[in-house]
C-alpha cells in the first residue's frame, strides 16, 4: 500500500512539473505552442538584427526597454493585444505611428519594416521570432 501511495505521489509531482509554460500575465497554465516560424535559426538571426540594429536603440538590449520604446520581454507592452507571433510580425511590418504611442514621453514613431533598417520579409520574420521568444519565456 505504501508503495502504491509513493508511486501515485511521484506521478502527481511529475504532472505538476510538466504543466507547461504560460504566457506572462495570462494567469493560466495552458501551454503556448511555439509558432512554426520560431526556429532556432530565425531566433538567432532576429537576435543579431535586433541587438545590432536599430531595434536596440529604442527597445534596449535584449528588449529590456529604453526611453523611446517599451519593454518587449513581457507580454503586456502597449501595442500588443494577443501577443501572437502574427501580431508581433504585423507591428514590425506596419510600425507604430506617433499618434498610436500611448506613452507621451516617447517622442518618436516606430517606422514600418524596422524604420531605417528597412527589413525584408525574411528579416521581419526573424525579428518577430526573436521578440516572440522574449515575451513567451
Amino acid at each position: 500500500m505504501r508503495r502504491l501511495a509513493f508511486v501515485s505521489l511521484l506521478f502527481v509531482a511529475a504532472a505538476c512539473r510538466s504543466g507547461g509554460a504560460s504566457a506572462k500575465g495570462a494567469g493560466t497554465a495552458a501551454k503556448i505552442a511555439t509558432p512554426p516560424e520560431v526556429t532556432p535559426a530565425a531566433v538567432a538571426l532576429g537576435d543579431s538584427l535586433f541587438n545590432n540594429g536599430g531595434c536596440m536603440r529604442c527597445h534596449g538590449a535584449k528588449g529590456v526597454g529604453a526611453a523611446n520604446g517599451p519593454v518587449l520581454a513581457d507580454s503586456q507592452w502597449d501595442q500588443l493585444t494577443t501577443g501572437s507571433f502574427e501580431e508581433i510580425r504585423a507591428i514590425i511590418v506596419s510600425g507604430v505611428p506617433k499618434e498610436k504611442i500611448k506613452v507621451t514621453t516617447r517622442p518618436n514613431a516606430m517606422g514600418p519594416r524596422g524604420g531605417r533598417m528597412n527589413l525584408n520579409d525574411a528579416q521581419i520574420t526573424a525579428v518577430a521570432a526573436y521578440v516572440w521568444t522574449l515575451s513567451h519565456k
